[in-house]
């Protein structure tokens, strides 16, 4: 069976008769994330994961590719996150894994305006 496809406006190939509206939501204030933090957000009941380092932010699915393991739990030294459940090591700007880069968890854009942190989710409508 061939589906047609449409070219959507970032350029990705979509199925024909869908959209995938991209959304900025509010997901926390900055001041509630300090240097070298991680901070636990759920927008529209999606667990993410907020990273603050060298005055960036990043998020990323907050469970790990491994065995679904709460990434909020472990540990953050500059990029690196690391799993508690099993030290599985993940850089934040890119979701990778840092011993095998082809394993990698989601990872979300961020924007900071005004003192709120927002995150980019896509949704096919």
């Amino acid at each position: 069976m061939v589906r047609s496809c449409t070219t959507g406006s970032a350029g990705a190939f979509e199925p024909a008769g869908r959209t995938v509206a991209q959304d900025w939501i509010k997901v926390a204030d900055e001041a509630a994330l300090g240097d070298c933090e991680l901070l636990a957000v759920y927008p529209r009941g999606l667990g993410l994961l907020l990273a603050r380092v060298d005055g960036g932010v990043y998020a990323v699915a907050n469970r790990c590719a491994h065995m679904a393991c709460p990434l909020e739990a472990g540990g953050c030294d500059g990029y690196v996150l690391t799993c508690p459940c099993h030290d599985w090591r993940f850089d934040v700007r890119t979701g990778a894994f840092v011993e095998a880069p082809e394993i990698a968890i989601p990872t979300y854009p961020v924007r900071v305006d005004a003192g709120e942190v927002f995150v980019q989710l896509s949704s096919e409508v």
